[in-house]
């Protein structure tokens, strides 16, 4: 079974209408042999703030050490999305393993009219997996209610209902305090269920659970929690702080709005009920607690917000929200589902200056004349209509001025559609032979026979993007017209989701698609810019002067430390660390890259202080060489130290586990290096499976350089390192290697890191003798379009990426 076999078999169960009951779950999970058996599972239920609420938890839990299992929904763009364990999406190869296992037993089912639901299935396929990855405790994001709903076939150790108000009504009932009893249920047999909920609906709720522990905001003496909002940090975070019975917290949070600070306190109390977890812990993991579309701030010239609210309170809360923020004109995009009290929700908002109502790409989307009906009752100075919401987003940022604000809200299925702006990417493909041609047809999830027929057309400029259905045919048809080539995955033609899309064609097709595109509906010529900036048409000058703009620069690597893997010891006397960048510089090196604590496998971590004694006298001697000087390091207090005596730029290896590193590099205007890697240091045994590591690294990648992007940094200063040998294979380390120029997908610069690894032990190079190796490493990354290389030896490997510049453009070089 392919992939796009499984999902559609997946997909097609949205056939069968919801219906109450846990029983349809529990008998698949029964015919698997109930893997779900031993795992210790905790629930959120609520109106508003479930998924982050649940997302806080699992940070918290994660910072303790545990492996925890998450499982949400919408999905944004890929159904993997709803399933992760440690942020790790579930793989393709075990969902294909899960439906060939569920596959007989459901069809069976269906002959009778009893099928699982697609969420019933979900749920099952999330239960199935958190337990054959042996997670210490996974987080149900309850669907409806809480009584009948798929996530209720486990007994909880923990659970909340975060809020309630009046949703699904017909289906769980009339009234807040019926709603309320029907979230209770998920309440834990030996544990106080956890809430924020109050009034009527807090009565009902301890009427159904008995024993439980209320969240407060900081104004009620009754609570047993206080959760206080002190307001905005920054534009992307705020502070809170959290006080119990015998502990408090104090830390920042990535959501902003006063009800988020409670949902930080419901899901510490959370952490708290299920583990031994500290306050630094629970500090650490709440600012961790980044969720997608929840008052997320994309940008601020002008201020660009994406807010998946999508009924009357949640559109109250983000109100509230809104007042906290300074503007101009009020810009609103606006596309809702049309079994929501869409006039309610309107009338909750701020009345803008422009409304642009639009038709999110799904079938219960309401028409997006029926919206702007909406603002015109509302009284918004100008309402547009426009079909897409990426065009309607086009759109609003067209004619917002500096000072303004642009919202996009009413659903996550709109935010989700928005949020493409930022994270789509067209990856290139280099594709020399019929072999590489049928893997990347096959990676697109292309059906057999369109492998077979296209893997001869696959010529030389090839990019993989992933665009909605509607999108594909265009952009199919227009690729074919114009000589080119386009193939789609074999996922079903179903609009409400995003499918892999792979174009081939020549530069010369590629500009007369992009000018095709332009002026086009359903977002295709937002597409159209992205295509001209991926493949440098009319792309503008580099703007920073950075060594590495137009050509690969040379790291060079200097540890000041007694226990590095390839030269440890060697320069941890301050004299000989500065004699050795001196020795660098004249041999070539653009970078210095200071390190004062190794990540290699067991090495101990060292305190702030120490990392900054061992690096800032060194960094402060060697400031005035004729060379950037980049700090190593995963602390943001080390990092800010290092700049401060001089440093240019920030190397995190970490991939941002200090929540605060990126606003360091924002401050500064420091470049910053984000690295993929599982663990710093390196942990050897704890490798996971890819289906495709370079494009689940990219994938992985894009969320970690959004949040820097967010934080104020420029994607041409945010550089990306695939991370060669941090949770990979050897084998996976050289496919990265391999297909480095598929990262400029991510729109950022790439750094290779391969000096000297325990990779080149594949090919027979033992420790101390892996220098050759690494020069052919070199080769290998700037002929395929490396940025920077961090290496040890300078000089042998800026011989070698001199040698390729020579073969690219000898003319430069002139005549000895």
């Amino acid at each position: 079974m392919d992939y796009h076999e499984a999902a559609n078999f997946l997909f097609d169960l949205r056939r069968f209408r919801p219906k109450p009951g846990t029983d349809s779950t529990a008998d698949l999970l029964a015919h698997l042999g109930d893997p779900h058996d031993g795992v210790q599972f905790v629930q959120v239920a609520g109106s508003n703030g479930k998924g982050s609420t649940a997302r806080m938890a699992e940070q918290a839990l994660r910072e303790a050490g545990l492996t925890v299992g998450l499982y949400t929904s919408p999905h944004f763009d890929d159904v993997r999305e709803r399933i992760t364990v440690d942020g790790r999406k579930i793989t393709k190869s075990t969902m294909i393993e899960f439906v060939e296992d569920a596959h007989d037993y459901v069809t069976d089912r269906a002959v009778d009219g009893n099928s699982p639901t697609f969420f019933e299935t979900m749920t099952a396929m999330a239960l199935w997996y958190f337990g054959r990855e042996e997670v210490d405790v996974a987080i149900l994001e309850v669907g409806i209610g809480g009584r009948y709903d798929a996530t209720s076939v486990v007994d909880p150790i923990a659970a909340a209902v975060t809020s309630v108000t009046l949703e699904h009504t017909g289906i769980i009932g009339e009234t807040v305090e019926e709603i309320a009893r029907d979230k209770a249920h998920v309440a834990p047999a030996d544990a106080p269920l956890v809430t924020g909920a109050t009034g009527d609906a807090l009565d009902a709720i301890r009427e159904q659970a008995g024993d439980v522990i209320l969240v407060g905001d900081g104004r009620d003496a009754e609570s047993d929690v206080q959760a206080t909002y002190e307001g905005r940090t920054n534009h992307t975070e705020a502070a809170i702080s959290l006080s119990g019975a015998d502990w408090e917290v104090e830390t920042a949070i990535p959501l902003l709005g006063e009800y988020q600070a409670q949902n930080a306190g419901i899901a510490a109390v959370l952490a708290q009920q299920v583990a031994d977890v500290s306050e630094n812990e629970l500090a650490r993991g709440l600012r961790k607690g980044f969720w997608p579309g929840r008052f997320e701030v994309m940008g601020t010239d002008p201020l660009v917000v994406l807010d998946g609210a999508h009924n009357p309170g949640a559109c109250e809360a983000l109100a509230e929200t809104i007042s906290e923020f300074d503007y101009d004109e009020f810009h609103l995009v606006f596309g809702a589902m049309h079994d929501k009290d869409v006039q309610a929700m309107v009338d909750a908002l701020p009345v803008p200056n422009r409304a642009v109502a639009c038709h999110p790409n799904l079938d219960r989307a309401e028409d997006e004349e029926v919206l702007a009906r909406a603002f015109e009752t509302h009284g918004a100075g100008e309402v547009a209509r426009v079909s897409s919401v990426e065009s309607a987003l086009e759109n609003a940022l067209a004619e917002a001025e500096t000072d303004d604000l642009v919202l996009v809200t009413g659903s996550l299925f709109a935010v989700a559609e928005a949020r493409t702006r930022w994270t789509r990417g067209e990856i290139p493909k280099r594709i020399g032979n019929l072999e590489e041609a049928q893997e990347a047809l096959e990676g697109t999830d292309v059906a057999e026979h369109g492998v077979w027929r296209m893997r001869g057309k696959a010529v030389h400029r090839v990019l993989k993007t992933r665009v909605q259905v509607r999108q594909a045919q265009y952009i199919k048809e227009e690729m074919l017209r114009l000589g080119g080539e386009c193939a789609q995955s074999g996922l079903s033609d179903r609009d409400d989701e995003n499918i892999d899309v792979l174009l081939m064609g020549t530069l010369a097709q590629y500009k007369r698609l992009a000018e095709t595109l332009d002026g086009e509906h359903y977002g295709l010529s937002v597409f159209a810019d992205e295509l001209r900036d991926t493949l440098g048409i009319q792309k503008g000058e580099c703007e920073h002067g950075y060594p590495w703009e137009g050509r690969t620069a040379v790291m060079g690597i200097l540890n000041v430390t007694p226990d590095s893997f390839h030269d440890g010891g060697q320069y941890e006397v301050h004299e000989d660390a500065v004699e050795r960048a001196k020795e660098m510089v004249e041999s070539g090196a653009d970078i210095i890259d200071v390190g004062g604590e190794s990540t290699r496998p067991g090495a101990d971590e060292i305190s702030n202080e120490e990392e900054i004694e061992r690096i800032v006298p060194v960094i402060e001697e060697i400031s005035d060489l004729d060379a950037m000087i980049s700090v190593d390091t995963r602390k943001a207090a080390v990092a800010r130290a290092a700049l401060e005596a001089g440093g240019d730029i920030i190397n995190d290896v970490s991939g941002l586990a200090d929540p605060e590193m990126r606003f360091v590099a924002a401050e500064y205007d420091a470049p910053l290096v984000v690295m993929h890697s599982l663990d710093a240091p390196v942990v050897p045994e704890h490798v996971v499976e890819f289906d495709d590591v370079v494009e689940d690294v990219i994938a992985e990648l894009e969320e970690r350089v959004l949040l820097a992007e967010k934080a104020g940094l420029d994607r041409s200063q945010i550089i990306v390192d695939p991370g060669l040998g941090f949770g990979k294979h050897a084998a996976e380390s050289f496919e990265l290697l391999g297909r480095t120029g598929e990262f400029h997908g991510l729109d950022c610069p790439v750094l290779i890191g391969h000096s000297h690894k325990s990779m080149f032990e594949l090919i027979g190079q033992e420790a101390g003798e892996r220098g050759s190796a690494t020069v052919a490493g070199t080769t290998i990354a700037a002929e395929r379009g490396a940025d920077i290389v961090r290496v040890h030896d300078v000089e042998a490997n800026v011989a070698a990426i001199r040698a390729v510049e020579a073969v690219e453009s000898p003319d430069t070089f002139g005549e000895p």
